[in-house]
């Protein structure tokens, strides 16, 4: 990327906003995301052309905006589920004329190097679409994504890495569908996981149970894309990677807590879980009960 190009980092400064959830210090593969409170007062803002795709889910309140392209002024009223979408590469302008306006907006940034990864995976050439502009655009699925991200930055990342991995294939997939000009479909894969990579695969997991499991580290023990181990995954045993791994930390929990005097804390963190509290909330969900209750 060249050096004049607006990184993420530089895209929060420019707005005069408060800071309030940020995944900034999580490390996740290719996505940062953040929630701000916007200005209540009127602003104007001349984005230069960002270095990675820029989308703004919008939170809160009605509110106006307006938006310079090619020249041409656009207004929309955003309301809760709205977006933007602003490609990499492209510069931006933006101005709200009225004050009082108060609002949550959720910023997601995806790095450019992810979205080519994720195509090539699905057997789509990169250099033939490119992502487009969008203003105001109400679209449920990708407000309902943004949400599940959201709540896991204001966990602190309590679901882990497999699970935002997961979040973002998904994410990605829905804006090469829906913010491109692809025209090929993005297929299902037609083949299958064997039983003996399926079988590798959950060898995989129970013997790295305790360990912050990734779905690149995963797709590798059986020689497939990360963008199509997780639905071939689901197709086999009718549940996503992440989804089987919290039921067998769950699992292992119980064993320990039946045949074991270990703090339930310690149990936690001996089965992947990022606390007790995350242990207590998905072992309730999946059994009725808490550990406290199995003794």
């Amino acid at each position: 990327m060249t050096t004049n190009l607006l990184n993420s980092l530089e895209l929060s400064q420019q707005f005069n906003k408060t800071l309030m959830f940020s995944s900034r210090q999580m490390n996740w593969n290719g996505i940062f995301v953040e929630q701000c409170q916007s200005p209540v007062s009127a602003f104007e803002v001349e984005l230069s052309a960002l270095s990675d795709h820029w989308l703004n889910l919008h939170i809160g309140n009605p509110a106006p905006l307006i938006q310079k392209r090619d020249d041409r002024l656009q207004e929309s009223i955003l309301h809760e589920g709205d977006n933007l979408f602003v490609p990499a590469g492209q510069p931006s302008y933006w101005c709200r004329d009225e004050s009082g306006v108060i609002c949550t907006p959720l910023h997601i940034c995806l790095k450019p190097e992810l979205i080519q990864h994720v195509a090539e995976a699905s057997d789509i050439d990169s250099t033939r679409f490119k992502l487009v502009h969008g203003f105001g655009q109400q679209d449920v699925q990708l407000h309902q994504i943004g949400m599940l991200m959201l709540a896991e930055v204001r966990s602190g990342g309590m679901m882990g890495q497999l699970y935002v991995e997961s979040l973002t294939q998904i994410l990605v997939i829905h804006l090469l569908r829906h913010y491109s000009t692809l025209t090929q479909p993005i297929a299902s894969p037609n083949s299958s996981l064997t039983r003996t990579q399926l079988q590798r695969a959950i060898d995989y997991i129970q013997a790295h149970l305790n360990q912050g499991l990734s779905l690149a580290e995963l797709a590798s023990v059986v020689n497939i894309s990360p963008t199509y181990f997780a639905s071939l995954f689901k197709q086999k045993t009718g549940i996503s990677p992440h989804q089987y791994v919290i039921q067998q930390r769950v699992e292992r929990a119980k064993m320990m807590l039946l045949k074991t005097d270990l703090a339930i804390a310690d149990i936690a963190l001996q089965v992947g879980f990022s606390s007790q509290s995350h242990l207590t909330q998905q072992f309730k969900r999946l059994t009725g009960i808490t550990p406290k209750q199995v003794r």
